[in-house]
């Protein structure tokens, strides 16, 4: 585990050196390195208040490929020379803040790094995004996240006063306060986003840069899911009570934003929105409180973080040459260039949960956990998965058929650069299907 820091640390100076390709080079090496170390059962790499268990090997692992690919989607950054230095440590405190969240063995160095992460998410999206706008997106991100958070810090300051421990590997109690409860979880629904919660997404996404779309939609939505599964075990017996009406929200908020997406003439806003909708089904499994939901859940979270920044990569390409990312504009790709048009196709079938990919294990699995939690969710499911298939077609039939946009742009200028970019998005995404006995242990 020190490897891995000290690793982070020497990358520091790197950035200020405006060494680019090597920084990029090095997170390849870090997450080779990482591959060889996985580890099952039990923490494993132990420091004094530092650990890895399955499930944050997974997401530390999801974080340091996320991050590589970010620094490849961003070139165009490194070309213009637009504060490169500046770009490169913010994503090197950024994945040192992720490693420190997911490695944290106690709950108030756990709140500590997952509040920090937001510093750095901030920056990227305000410095480097596209429009004024960004100023308001950040903010709402900001003041949803620190508002929802406070509640946790009381949470965990009365724990520590009543159970004299912080540590999530000790703390077997059960607590049965519905205040204490929400005042736990509101943070971590916030940051998934849930339905109702989920208004920051959206706004953050539309005007960040592609590095900070695909940094939110491939990690910081994963620490609301992650923190829940540290959490809830303190709650089962209040949980098992009360998470019949929590998922019944979720469950109902996924129809509601399936239909929202329908009516997104943004093609960024369309791929936040269906984000919203893969984490309610996740929360919705996770909420069940057995083994199904929770192996699901971390299927569901590893295939969202790569399918979804690949698909915010696609619509980069897309802006770059046509300037716009209006689904009325983006027409007739089919005409264009047919081999982007099966990068789509791939990556767009990936969403819907269409077979190889992990996205269809990762729902077949909260089905079957939500199913047999009461067969009445079977219902809002058939809506849930009938919708989700429903806005996938209609984004990927509105952008590459129809007659296309007669504006200036060259199509002829895709590099190896972007089809490796994809490639490293798709690939993980349907290869890691063939080791999927991985999770089901």
């Amino acid at each position: 585990m020190m490897i891995l820091i000290m690793f982070m640390i020497l990358m520091i100076p790197l950035c200020f050196l405006n060494k680019f390709w090597l920084i990029k080079n090095l997170l390849v090496l870090m997450s080779l390195y990482f591959l060889t170390k996985i580890s099952f059962f039990h923490y494993s790499f132990i420091s004094y208040f530092m650990g890895s268990d399955f499930l944050s090997y997974f997401l530390v692992l999801l974080s340091i490929w996320i991050l590589f690919l970010m620094f490849m989607a961003s070139e165009k950054i490194y070309k213009l020379n637009d504060y490169t230095e500046l770009f490169s440590l913010f994503s090197i405190m950024l994945l040192m803040m992720l490693v420190f969240t997911f490695f944290s063995l106690n709950m108030f160095l756990f709140y500590l790094f997952f509040e920090a992460s937001l510093i750095p998410v901030l920056f990227l999206i305000m410095g480097w995004g596209y429009q004024p706008e960004r100023i308001q997106a950040g903010m709402y991100m900001f003041f949803y996240t620190i508002i929802a958070s406070l509640p946790m810090l009381l949470f965990i300051m009365y724990f520590y006063t009543n159970f004299y421990s912080l540590d999530f590997n000790v703390s077997n109690v059960d607590l049965s306060s519905l205040v204490m409860y929400f005042m736990m979880i509101t943070v971590f629904l916030v940051k998934l986003p849930m339905f109702m919660f989920h208004l920051w997404l959206p706004k953050a996404h539309v005007e960040a840069s592609v590095a900070g779309s695909m940094v939110l939609a491939g990690v910081m939505l994963k620490l609301g899911s992650y923190g829940l599964i540290r959490f809830m075990n303190l709650f089962l017996m209040l949980g098992m009570k009360v998470n019949f009406f929590l998922i019944n929200l979720s469950l109902l908020g996924g129809i509601i934003v399936s239909l929202t997406c329908l009516r997104q003439s943004d093609l960024k806003s369309l791929i936040a929105y269906s984000s919203v909708v893969h984490m309610g089904l996740l929360l919705s499994g996770l909420l069940t409180f057995n083994i199904w939901g929770i192996t699901g859940s971390l299927i569901m979270m590893l295939a969202h973080g790569l399918c979804s920044s690949g698909l915010f990569v696609l619509v980069n390409i897309n802006y770059e040459r046509f300037y716009s990312r209006s689904i009325y504009i983006n027409k007739g790709m089919l005409n264009l260039i047919p081999f982007m048009s099966l990068w789509w196709f791939l990556l767009v079938t990936s969403n819907m949960a269409a077979p190889p990919s992990l996205n269809l294990l990762g729902e077949i699995i909260l089905i079957t956990s939500l199913i047999n939690y009461s067969w009445l969710f079977m219902y809002l499911m058939i809506l849930i998965s009938f919708f989700s298939a429903v806005y996938c077609l209609f984004l990927y039939s509105f952008s590459q058929h129809g007659q296309f946009y007669n504006g200036i742009f060259n199509f002829l200028s895709i590099n190896h650069r972007e089809l490796i970019l994809l490639f490293m998005h798709w690939v993980p995404l349907n290869l890691i299907l063939l080791k999927s006995d991985l999770f089901l242990i």
